[in-house]
């Protein structure tokens, strides 16, 4: 049981791992054109750093063996967390 909880440990750290590097590539592949964002730079960034959340509020933080509503819960948080930072850089792109 041990050997097994490690090992999908460190698998989901590998997944977040990967996650960071394929965010730094298209933040390097973004900034080709010169230091201003793109809005497929920006999204993708949103995206993936949701990603990362509910990945560690699963694995880390034990939600994975929490209630169903829990669950769902935590799932609604990040979608809401996501909307926002989505409508805020909307936002933000049609004031500038």
């Amino acid at each position: 049981m041990e050997s097994a909880f490690n090992r999908r440990l460190f698998v989901v750290w590998l997944v977040l791992v990967g996650i960071t590097l394929t965010y730094l590539w298209i933040d390097h592949a973004g900034g080709v054109g010169g230091p201003r964002a793109s809005t497929a730079v920006t999204v993708a960034a949103i995206v993936l750093a949701l990603v990362k959340v509910r990945i560690i509020m699963r694995e880390f933080m034990e939600v994975r063996h929490a209630p169903a509503p829990l669950c769902l819960l935590t799932d609604l948080l990040v979608v809401v967390m996501g909307a926002a930072m989505l409508a805020t850089y909307g936002a933000g792109r049609a004031l500038s």
